[in-house]
């Protein structure tokens, strides 16, 4: 496995620093955004897409530091009634960026559509009074299931792996729904980008979730999420407050350790439960964490990964008697 980074982590600090403070804290990979919902402050994809001598800087950037470019992230709403042309044209031209790049993995979310005719995403969590289910069919059968066999096949015809991260308010956002997208469009594609912290928060089991999906798992953000017990013991898990009212809300993103249960051990477990189903690709650090400056975070996060941290394939195996 390898120990990455998220430059956005660090996105108020120009290219050549964040891959600096990667490359001393005994990073591996970098992970980049190319805009949608980042604002992408470490790559300018028109040019990366027009520009031979952009990718090669970039690449170059990268590589003189001992770091590879593990994926780029894209992550928006290609479904969205209203943007969604916009977010896809993004999509889209990530991906031939990744393929010119020798990217393996273009990271995204599944989008959400509107129901028939609304200009705004519905996000259906009940079955409930019964149009819920006719909105839900609606948007996988007429919305994402065109798009995304499409758009599978457009990655295939450029050899990048779709990602998709489960994430609250998208079509897909658990297992069940990540497998039924890979279920319209094939799993040799497209595949998991596991961000732990979104499910976290929803009431999954992680390492349960690992084991649910396998190979099934393209990449990996290391994200941790707090569920805060006073305040969820009032309002439950739901919650609309914004992330910068951290001590109302039901649920926050935290720096690594200082979220889920069990802090260094559950990570420990998290990377040894990925060992176990084939993983050995990138773990992404992503921080997200409104009360923690983002360099301490980082580096906080860095120390605890590297400590659990699976590098070397397994090479142990029983006597022979």
């Amino acid at each position: 496995m390898q120990l990455g980074l998220i430059t956005d982590s660090l996105g108020s600090r120009p290219l050549e620093q964040v891959l600096d403070i990667a490359a001393e804290l005994g990073m591996d990979t970098v992970e980049i955004a190319t805009g949608n919902w980042s604002d992408s402050p470490h790559a300018n994809l028109d040019q990366l897409v027009s520009s031979t001598s952009a990718r090669k800087a970039l690449a170059e950037a990268i590589r003189s530091r001992g770091l590879t470019l593990s994926a780029l992230n894209a992550n928006g709403n290609q479904l969205h009634p209203v943007t969604g042309p916009a977010h896809d044209r993004v999509v889209r031209d990530t991906i031939r960026v990744a393929s010119e790049m020798g990217v393996p993995t273009v990271v995204l979310m599944s989008g959400l559509p509107g129901a028939r005719g609304e200009k705004a995403p519905n996000w259906i969590t009940t079955s409930w009074p019964p149009e819920t289910l006719e909105i839900l069919e609606y948007q996988w059968s007429e919305v994402a299931e065109p798009y995304w066999v499409q758009l599978a096949e457009f990655a295939r015809s450029h050899n990048v792996r779709l990602a998709v991260e489960m994430h609250g308010r998208q079509l897909v956002f658990n297992v069940a729904t990540m497998k039924r997208l890979q279920g319209i469009v094939g799993d040799d594609v497209v595949g998991a980008n596991l961000d732990p912290s979104h499910l976290m928060w929803m009431g999954a089991d992680i390492l349960a979730v690992i084991r649910a999906l396998g190979s099934s798992i393209f990449h990996v953000h290391a994200k941790d999420a707090r569920v805060e017990t006073p305040n969820t013991a009032v309002n439950g898990i739901l919650d609309t407050l914004p992330p910068a009212r951290a001590t109302d809300r039901s649920w926050n993103y935290v720096t690594l350790g200082l979220g889920h249960p069990g802090g260094a051990a559950f990570w420990a477990d998290f990377v040894y439960s990925l060992r176990s189903v084939g993983y050995n690709g990138p773990l992404n650090i992503e921080h997200e964490d409104v009360l923690v400056n983002s360099g301490e975070g980082v580096r906080k996060s860095a120390e605890l990964l590297s400590s659990v941290l699976l590098r070397d394939a397994p090479d142990w195996a029983p006597a022979r008697i």
